[in-house]
């Protein structure tokens, strides 16, 4: 029970760290390289090569989806990644329709290092 009487504060940090998980363990099941430790809701997806910064960006654009890229000079120029925030609010249906998306674009941009070098 929070300061304010209710379990609403318990439960959105519960959902979100459901949401965080799930939404981590999908990205690596398709075998993307996920940085950072289950729990968080801050998830980098790392991209490596600069030239696909822009067409991860665009692609999920088109798909409906808002992404945070992050290249050099900001990390190493073979560091390049995106950055994806989960919030309590979404939903499954949300997570699984961004996860497929993200499913989508990194099969064209070849970014499934995890299970090959190549993608």
């Amino acid at each position: 029970m929070g300061k304010d009487g209710t379990t609403i504060g318990s439960t959105k940090m519960q959902s979100l760290k459901d949401n965080s998980n799930y939404f981590r363990m999908r990205l690596n099941e398709m075998g993307l390289h996920v940085l950072g430790n289950y729990d968080s809701p801050i998830m980098p997806v790392m991209l490596y090569n600069n030239t696909k910064i822009a067409a991860f960006s665009r692609e999920c654009f088109h798909r409906g989806l808002a992404i945070v890229v992050v290249g050099f000079p900001a990390v190493a120029v073979t560091k390049s990644r995106a950055r994806f925030c989960i919030s309590a609010a979404h939903s499954r249906e949300d997570l699984d329709r961004a996860l497929l998306e993200i499913d989508e674009v990194a099969d064209l941009l070849k970014l499934k290092y995890a299970k090959s070098t190549f993608g």
